[in-house]
Parts: structure tokens; C-alpha cells; sequence
């Protein structure tokens, strides 16, 4: 059990949490494919690891909800390890099962829309609790959030597509050829978000 800690210190589990993620970025760094591509995704590592620190200041967040929320930013590292589009999680399926997967489109992205709300909803459930809304009303926030924030991840990619030479804007956004990717990965967030919303919003007491 860990000893109380001072408001602006991190629990001993939250900071284990915490050091664990930080190697695994560090690992991502090892010999990157596309430095520049990457530092450009971790650019919303460092915004998003800020934001949850304020966020664990302020409402002292329980274990379980900021490893959930490392837990996204972890796969967001993977894949900004491969921009996305070619991380290769085909081969790894390969080399466990011994099984060759179905070829075409690399999905893996879809896989981290999806973890953005399905994750971070959670965390955003117990936020909004923690201020006094009923299950409802904090379900109904997390959501909106999620939505909310997924569709300007999205305007932000357009704006990276119009800026940037068009070999530049794909290997950032990874569209792959889809027309549909932007639509695509906003459902998938919300899928996510409704998941785990209703999760977090069926489970009694404060812990999340």
C-alpha cells in the first residue's frame, strides 16, 4: 500500500507508471525509421503527458485511470515509431502464431482511434464525477469529449496536409489512399468512448 503523498507529488505507483512509459519512448528512439515524422507525433506526447500530470494534480487521479491513459500514449508511441502506416504488426502476429494474417491496408491506427476513447473515457468519466455530475451527465461529457477533440485531431491532420509538401502530409497522416480515413477514425473514437464511458459509468464508488 502506498504511503500518502504530498499534493504535488506523484503516488510511488503513479510514478512507476509513469518512469515504465518514459522508457518505452526512449526505446522507440532506438535507430528511428523517420526521426522527423516522429518527433513530430511526440510533439502531442509531451502536450498530452503535460495535461495528464496537471490533470493528476488537480484531481489526484486514481492508479487505475492514469495507467489507462499511459496505456493510450504508449500505443501512440508504437506507432509513432513506424508514422503509423507501417508498423509492423502483421510480422509480429507472424512470428507468435506462426500464422500469415490477411495482407493490405495497415490497420494499427485504426487500433489507437479506437484506444482513444476507449482509454481515456474512463479517466474522463471520474473527472466529471469528481466535480458532481451524476453518471449520466459525466457519461454524457466523456463522450462529447472525446468526440469533440477526435474531430479536431482531424482538422489538424487537413491542416498538415495543406501545409506540408503532399509526400510529408501522407507520411504523417497515414491515410493510406482511404478517402473515408478521417470519418473512419472519428467512429471508431466514439465507439471507443461509449465503451468505455458506459465502463466506467456502471462501476460503483470513486476508483476507475
Amino acid at each position: 500500500m502506498d504511503t500518502p503523498s504530498p499534493p504535488d507529488r506523484l503516488p510511488r505507483g503513479h510514478l512507476v507508471a509513469l518512469l515504465v512509459f518514459a522508457v518505452i519512448v526512449a526505446v522507440s528512439w532506438w535507430r528511428p525509421h523517420w526521426p522527423v515524422e516522429q518527433a513530430l507525433h511526440h510533439s502531442l506526447t509531451v502536450l498530452a503527458v503535460a495535461g495528464l500530470l496537471l490533470t493528476q494534480r488537480r484531481l489526484r487521479l486514481p492508479l487505475g485511470s492514469f495507467v489507462l491513459v499511459l496505456g493510450f500514449l504508449t500505443l501512440h508511441t508504437v506507432a509513432a515509431r513506424w508514422i503509423y502506416s507501417y508498423v509492423p504488426y502483421e510480422q509480429w502476429w507472424q512470428a507468435v502464431t506462426g500464422i500469415a494474417p490477411y495482407g493490405g491496408r495497415n490497420h494499427f491506427d485504426r487500433l489507437v482511434h479506437l484506444g482513444y476513447g476507449l482509454l481515456l473515457a474512463p479517466a474522463l468519466v471520474l473527472a466529471w464525477r469528481e466535480r458532481g455530475a451524476g453518471r449520466g451527465r459525466a457519461w454524457l461529457h466523456a463522450v462529447q469529449v472525446i468526440v469533440s477533440t477526435g474531430a479536431l485531431y482531424e482538422l489538424f491532420e487537413w491542416g498538415i496536409a495543406l501545409t506540408l509538401a503532399p509526400d510529408a502530409a501522407e507520411a504523417y497522416n497515414g491515410q493510406q489512399g482511404d478517402l473515408w480515413d478521417a470519418q473512419k477514425d472519428m467512429a471508431l473514437a466514439l465507439l471507443g468512448a461509449v465503451l468505455g464511458a458506459t465502463a466506467a459509468a456502471l462501476r460503483p464508488g470513486r476508483k476507475t
